[in-house]
């Protein structure tokens, strides 16, 4: 907040760029927020009804793989190697280029993936003894795990072209479709397990016929949206198109860049599978922290990445500079009172969550030790997302890439070093400091290459916000001390306690925010008086 010369609090002018796309970002953190909230219904309905079976063992790993490969084909290298290009035809040339673009890169897409996907099936006896050597001496594990696998490949293919339809409609400023398409996703997976996994033989192969018919579903709702912008793609078979070549290149190296989160947990996944119940402890683990991951890191930058594009095409690099500075601040903001949070309330969390049914205390236990050791790269995951977007505007995708294999190398390294003290959460730990490791020399190189951030400024946003974070760890504190955790029942007494926890901190915070003067505070609040004023005035 500045000050007029009468001393007078006066509001932050930020500029339209800067209020547009924290605009789109409150519209894909409420979507994204819908889409978790079912995820978790969907995870608590899985934990019931399979617990950390083998059968949840086997479903985690043959998930890691489609998983991946979505990663480094579709939402990852794909999406992030595409805006930027198409920003570009969109800035600086017709829109019936732009369709064009888009028309040869779908043709493209399909063709390839298509292949990938009839040679994993294929391929996955051979996979699957790669990524779950754990599981070698059960033969009846191996087998499940490799009919999953082949059954979930085709989630592949429907989920690169619901990623490329996200990536045209983002580019376009149309966040509402994509945002809100992972919704179906989950609602087909939670009707499969309710209605059609009872029926089979095997009611695990019923959440993997799920896994395909939403990622189906994910790409069918993105269609009318294309349609209605004159972006519905046809098939144009044109691999040397420039556009297409452009992309291909930028592909490349981005095939490990941004997906080296995802590259690091497939890691921690193949050595989990010396632990029974490891993948299990792992996956609801990393639930948990995608859940404001999702909500506000990755809403954050996937809004901004259009607008970082189109700066780095006009070649407004201080503009460009101050927009990643920008979403680091509001980053930080959100996600440093998200990390304590759910290290102080990881164990009320996943009891309350998913210790029902086959899901025991014991379990409950070592996922919320994995808990731990991921929140504690929480501000790194988050971070990451803005500053490789940063990268991709520029359509530089080797220097992530390069800092990416340090990353998986450091993650291997101390993977190995720390399973053995600390078993499956040793793997959670590895991955957070791999992710720390991958973020400081990203930082390094970026303000290098935009010749400085405003560090200081993000400085003093993150000791206001640590220091805002106080009322928080004292109440979650005293929540988390309670005995009734250790036992079962009462949940709507816990649900309250938990509910009312996150209340009061979360109202504690924006006071003491409030009393800094915060301005991500400010901005995020007259968003909402705007939208507020919008709905009062209908």
């Amino acid at each position: 907040m500045s000050r007029s010369r009468a001393g007078q609090a006066v509001p932050v002018q930020l500029p339209e760029e800067t209020r547009s796309v924290v605009k789109a970002a409150g519209l894909i953190g409420v979507a994204t927020f819908s889409s978790r909230i079912l995820g978790f219904i969907r995870d608590m309905v899985m934990a019931r009804l399979f617990g950390a079976t083998p059968a949840a063992d086997a479903f985690f790993v043959a998930y890691r793989v489609p998983n991946l490969l979505r990663e480094l084909f579709a939402e990852g290298s794909m999406s992030s190697a595409f805006i930027p290009v198409f920003t570009e035809y969109q800035t600086l040339k017709s829109k019936q280029d732009a369709w064009e673009l888009a028309s040869a890169v779908f043709t493209t897409l399909l063709t390839i993936v298509t292949g990938i996907t009839l040679l994993g099936v294929l391929a996955s006896p051979v996979i699957v003894w790669i990524l779950a050597p754990g599981f070698h001496g059960d033969p009846a594990k191996l087998d499940m795990t490799t009919l999953l696998t082949r059954i979930m490949f085709p989630y592949l293919l429907f989920i690169s072209l619901a990623a490329l339809a996200m990536g045209i409609l983002n580019s376009m400023r149309a966040f509402a479709a994509p945002a809100f398409s992972p919704v179906f996703f989950n609602l087909f997976i939670i009707g499969c397990m309710l209605f059609l996994s009872p029926a089979l033989p095997e009611p695990i192969l019923g959440v993997a016929i799920g896994v395909v018919a939403g990622g189906a579903a994910q790409f069918a709702m993105q269609l009318p949206g294309l349609k209605l912008r004159g972006m519905l793609f046809g098939f144009r078979l044109e691999p040397g198109h420039p556009g297409v070549r452009r992309i291909g290149i930028l592909m490349l190296p981005s095939l490990l860049g941004l997906s080296v989160t995802q590259i690091n947990i497939t890691v921690s996944t193949i050595l989990a599978s010396f632990f029974p119940g490891g993948p299990t402890y792992l996956f609801y683990g990393m639930r948990l922290i995608q859940f404001p991951l999702g909500i506000f890191g990755v809403a954050l930058a996937t809004a901004i990445l259009p607008t970082l594009s189109a700066q780095a095409a006009k070649g407004v690099m201080d503009e460009l500079a101050a927009t990643v500075g920008f979403g680091i601040r509001m980053i930080l903001f959100i996600i440093l009172p998200a990390m304590l949070g759910l290290i102080l309330l990881r164990v009320p969390l996943v009891h309350l969550f998913f210790e029902h049914g086959s899901f025991t205390h014991a379990d409950t236990i070592a996922t919320a030790t994995a808990v731990l050791c991921y929140a504690m790269g929480l501000w790194a995951f988050a971070g990451l997302r803005i500053i490789v977007a940063a990268f991709y505007s520029l359509q530089d995708t080797r220097t992530p890439a390069i800092s990416a294999a340090v990353a998986v190398v450091g993650n291997i390294v101390l993977s190995v070093l720390l399973m053995a003290p600390l078993g499956a959460s040793g793997l959670a730990l590895a991955t957070a400091l791999a992710a720390m490791l991958n973020g400081g020399i990203l930082v390094v190189m970026l303000t290098r290459r935009l010749g400085g951030v405003d560090w200081r400024s993000i400085g003093r946003s993150s000791l206001r916000a640590a220091v805002a974070c106080v009322p928080l760890i004292g109440v979650c504190l005293w929540v988390a001390g309670v005995e009734i955790w250790n036992r079962p029942g009462d949940w709507v007494l816990k649900s309250a306690m938990v509910g009312l926890a996150v209340a009061i901190s979360a109202s504690g915070y924006a006071g003491m925010q409030a009393m800094f003067g915060s301005e991500e505070l400010q901005l995020v609040w007259g968003m909402v008086q705007r939208k507020l004023g919008r709905l009062f005035r209908r």
